[in-house]
């Protein structure tokens, strides 16, 4: 592998709520009703932040009206 090659670490639960200043129940519902980019790795949840602000950027975050 390139060494100026970066790999993005997994981010956990703990990690995204602090980061987008949300409760963990927020981002279960977003992962349930908003498609919010989430990886089950066995009980946990991980997440890539790259991810994340794809999705904010994508407008998919948004209420629906």
């Amino acid at each position: 592998m390139d060494k100026g090659q970066y790999i993005e670490k997994w981010s956990s639960m703990e990690i995204i709520t602090d980061y987008l200043g949300v409760s963990r129940e927020t981002v279960l519902q977003w992962i349930n009703n908003r498609g919010m980019p989430a990886h089950k790795v066995g009980r946990q949840w991980k997440f890539k932040i790259s991810e994340i602000d794809e999705w904010i950027r994508s407008g998919e975050a948004a209420d629906k009206e």
